[in-house]
């Protein structure tokens, strides 16, 4: 026969104990405590066997064995074998003892045997996640008799311990009125000493497309209203501080006009301003170069003397270098800034906003992205989508970073995760998602 007796259900943690006090009805051979622990790659396990008044006749022997039990899956550990005084002698002539093999814990029936405790440490298998300790009692009656009986009771249980992230995702701020800008840099040459654009001159034609193309991108879209253009030129060094006025200020008032001239802007909309030389251009040029003499002309550089004589004691002392600058570092500090600044409309409807997020993401705000996210089922591949192309549009904003990383770890990507988060900031929010990325990180190094 075979009776399964359920003593107690199995315990969610890694480890499940039952102390005697939890056991109704103990008989001898039954188990005073039991537990399952994973260690990595091995399941750990212990069973504490009450022998004490445990009586089994000369002829007959019981087997007390644990085992891991889960559905159809079950592994048999070593167990206790207590033998009749007759029925040890028996077996071994017959060559079968002990009845279980070698690792059997084999003793001979008394009274006061007391309690003996197994512990064995096994490969860890998937199957075992959800599985109970089952201790399974055979009692053989005599020898040839064929009389044997079954009896098992669960005694622990093991199930792996899931962690589920309780993932808080930030909020970003609505902005009231969304304003952005472009901004780029032209290389319009002009003849020696002239302030006259010519479109076709030299590389014109390519710097001043990229002016109209940047105009453009943002002029022609029914979303954008454009509110200022302004336009910052600057002169090189070399020549008299004067006249680098003039050309700075003539050249910066000419690209004004031909822009006009393209888009007959309302007067007074586009802003102009300029640099007769651009030292900083210089300073930052020779501060990351291999440049001979490099501390010395930068001690020039950050001294309190006048452009041209400091222009003039470069040249002096340092000829050479002077000339390298002069042929290959001034001409790019001969350039024209602007800048576009405009603003967007505001969207509200999350339909509208799920076409423009796949065109034209740069669009939305942040606020609008997640109204979007929130109407999608956490998790899914649209959702986790929503939160990266947030974080590509605003790759410096912590909140972005904060709802990226969070993101990052519900699809398992814990890399991405530990990079956005360094760009989270410190905020409670940013500290409870690197606190779930410890906890995931954890778990996955004792996989």
């Amino acid at each position: 026969m075979k009776i399964r007796e359920k003593i107690a259900g199995a315990l969610v943690m890694i480890s499940a104990a039952m102390p005697l006090a939890s056991m109704a009805a103990l008989a001898p051979g039954d188990a005073v405590e039991a537990s399952m622990a994973r260690d990595g790659s091995r399941m750990n396990t212990s069973v504490t066997l009450d022998l004490e008044g445990m009586k089994v006749k000369r002829n007959d022997a019981v087997i007390l064995q644990p085992m891991i039990v889960n559905g159809p899956d079950t592994l048999v550990l070593d167990g206790v074998g207590v033998y009749g005084k007759t029925r040890k002698i028996q077996l071994r002539r017959q060559g079968h003892y002990p009845i279980t093999g070698a690792n059997e814990v084999a003793l001979v029936s008394s009274k006061h045997l007391g309690e003996v405790a197994l512990v064995q440490s096994v490969p860890y298998q998937e199957w075992m996640d959800g599985s109970t300790m089952v201790l399974r009692r055979t009692d053989y009656g005599c020898a040839g008799c064929g009389d044997i009986a079954m009896v098992e009771t669960d005694l622990a249980g093991y199930q792996e311990y899931k962690y589920v992230p309780d993932f808080i995702f930030a909020e970003a701020v609505a902005e009231t009125v969304k304003t952005r800008e472009l901004s780029g840099r032209a290389y319009v040459d002009f003849p020696v000493n002239q302030t006259v654009i010519y479109p076709d001159y030299r590389r014109n034609s390519v710097e001043l497309a990229k002016i109209i193309a940047t105009i453009d991108s943002v002029k022609n879209d029914k979303d954008i209203t454009v509110t200022s253009l302004s336009i910052k030129g600057f002169a090189s060094p070399e020549g008299p501080y004067d006249n680098n006025v003039r050309l700075a200020k003539g050249r910066t008032e000419a690209l004004k006009n031909y822009v006009q001239q393209l888009y007959k802007f309302p007067a007074g909309f586009i802003k102009t301003s300029y640099e007769p030389e651009d030292w900083e251009g210089l300073e930052e040029w020779v501060a990351k170069s291999n440049i001979d003499n490099k501390a010395g002309i930068l001690d020039i550089i950050h001294s309190n003397l006048e452009p041209d004589p400091k222009n003039t004691k470069i040249q002096t002392i340092y000829p050479e270098q002077y000339r390298f600058l002069l042929d290959n570092v001034y001409p790019a500090l001969r350039h024209s800034d602007y800048r576009i600044e405009y603003e967007i409309k505001q969207f509200t409807d999350t339909a509208e906003i799920a076409e423009v997020i796949k065109t034209s993401p740069q669009k939305l705000s942040l606020n609008e992205m997640y109204a979007l996210a929130g109407t999608l089922t956490p998790g899914s591949d649209e959702y986790n989508e929503v939160f990266e192309i947030a974080v590509r549009m605003y790759p410096n904003d912590e909140t972005a970073n904060i709802n990226a990383a969070n993101s990052a770890m519900m699809r398992g990507d814990l890399v991405s995760a530990e990079k956005y988060l360094q760009k989270a900031g410190n905020s409670d929010k940013a500290e409870h998602a690197r606190e779930i990325l410890r906890n995931l990180k954890a778990i996955n190094s004792n996989k």
